[in-house]
C-alpha cells in the first residue's frame, strides 16, 4: 500500500495528460495519439526538470516501465491467432523478407554508423514489425532508457506520417492492384494507424477497393514477430549479463514474464472466439492496451530530454530513413517475384 501511495500521484499525472492525447489521436490517426503524448511529455519536460518534480517522479517512472509492460499483456487480446494464420498465410513470404530485410539493414548500419545498441535495435524492431507496440515491447527486453525510447518512436513516427502520405499516390503510380497495395501497405508501413491511413486513402482513391481489411490482416500477422523477436533479444540480453558476471545465464530470467503473458493472452483470444465467443468482447481490452501505451509514452517524454534529443538524432534517423525505404523496396521486389505485382 505505501508503494502504491508512492507511485498514484505520477500514474495519475500520466493519465491525464494521456486523456486529450487520446482524442487528439482520435482526430489525427496518422499521427496517433502515443506520439501526441510523448511530445506533450517532452515540452513539459522542459519546462520541469526531475528534481523538482517530488512526488510525482516515482509513478512517471512506473508508469514508463511497468504500465508500458501490462499494455503489452493486453495487446495480446487483439490477436485472434486463427484468423491471422487463415488470412494472412498468403501473404507471409513478403512478412519474412521485410522483417529479415530491416533486422540485417539495420545490423549493418548499427556496426558501419557506431550506432548506441539499444538505439538501433529498437529502430529496427520499430521499422520491421509495428513501430510503436514493438518498440513498447522490445525496450523492458533490452534494458532501453526513456531517452532511447523517445528517439526510436519519435524516428518511427516520422516515416508513418510520410508513408501514410505518399503510398496511396506511390502505387497508383506502380500500378499496383487492390489487393497488392493491401500488402504494400500493411508490410511496408510500421504502425497500424499509418497502414490504416494509407490503405484508408487508397479505398477513397479506388471505388470498391477492400485494400483496408487485407492490409489490417497482413498488420496483424506482422506483429505476431514480436514474440520470437523478444524471445531471442530476451536470451541475448541474458547470456551477455551472465558473460559480464551478472549470475549463469538462466532460461526462466531470459523469457519476460509479460511477454509469455502476451502470449498467453493472445491464445485465450484464439480459444475463445473458436469455441464461440464474439471477438468484441475482447474489443475493450484491446482499447485499454492503447491508452495505456499512451500513459506510457506521455511518462517516457517526460523523462526525455528533448535538446539532447535532437543533438543525438542524427544517426537514428539516417537508420530509420534507410531502413523504411529498404523495407518498401523489399515489400515490392517480392510481391513482383511471386507474380502478384
Amino acid at each position: 500500500m505505501a508503494n502504491l501511495k508512492n507511485v498514484a500521484p505520477g500514474i495519475g499525472l500520466c493519465a491525464a495528460l494521456a486523456i486529450p492525447c487520446w482524442f487528439l489521436g482520435e482526430a489525427l490517426p496518422v499521427v496517433g495519439a502515443p506520439v501526441f503524448a510523448i511530445l506533450i511529455g517532452m515540452v513539459i519536460a522542459l519546462l520541469w526538470k526531475q528534481p523538482s518534480r517530488g512526488a510525482v517522479q516515482d509513478g512517471i517512472g512506473f508508469t514508463a516501465k511497468k504500465v508500458l509492460q501490462y499494455a503489452v499483456i493486453l495487446l495480446g487480446f487483439g490477436l485472434n491467432l486463427a484468423q491471422i494464420a487463415a488470412v494472412g498465410a498468403e501473404s507471409l513470404p513478403i512478412i519474412c523478407s521485410t522483417i529479415a530485410t530491416a533486422l540485417i539493414v539495420g545490423y549493418i548500419l548499427y556496426r558501419v554508423l557506431h550506432m548506441d545498441s539499444a538505439i538501433a535495435t529498437l529502430v529496427a524492431v520499430g521499422s520491421s514489425i509495428c513501430g510503436g507496440s514493438a518498440i513498447a515491447a522490445t525496450a523492458p527486453v533490452i534494458r532501453a532508457k526513456d531517452e532511447q525510447v523517445a528517439q526510436a518512436i519519435s524516428v518511427i513516427f516520422l516515416f508513418n506520417v510520410v508513408a501514410a502520405l505518399i503510398f496511396p499516390t506511390l502505387g497508383s503510380t506502380l500500378g499496383l492492384s487492390n489487393e497488392g497495395f493491401g500488402l504494400f501497405a500493411g508490410t511496408a508501413v510500421n504502425d497500424t494507424s499509418s497502414v490504416t491511413a494509407a490503405a484508408a486513402a487508397w479505398d477513397g482513391m479506388h471505388p470498391g477497393s477492400n485494400a483496408l481489411d487485407d492490409a489490417t490482416i497482413v498488420k496483424l500477422t506482422r506483429t505476431l514477430a514480436i514474440i520470437p523477436i523478444t524471445l531471442v533479444l530476451s536470451i541475448i540480453v541474458a547470456r551477455k549479463e551472465g558473460a559480464a558476471g551478472a549470475g549463469a545465464f538462466s532460461l526462466k530470467r531470459a523469457l519476460p514474464t509479460f511477454i509469455l503473458f502476451f502470449l498467453a493472452a493472445s491464445v485465450l483470444t484464439t480459444v475463445a472466439v473458436a469455441c464461440g465467443a464474439d471477438a468484441a468482447v475482447f474489443a475493450p481490452l484491446k482499447t485499454l492496451s492503447k491508452f495505456l501505451i499512451c500513459m506510457a509514452m506521455a511518462a517516457i517524454g517526460l523523462n526525455t530530454d528533448l535538446v539532447k534529443l535532437v543533438k543525438s538524432g542524427a544517426k537514428p534517423l539516417l537508420m530509420g530513413l534507410i531502413c523504411w525505404v529498404c523495407i518498401a523496396g523489399a515489400s515490392l521486389a517480392m510481391q513482383h517475384l511471386l507474380g502478384l505485382w
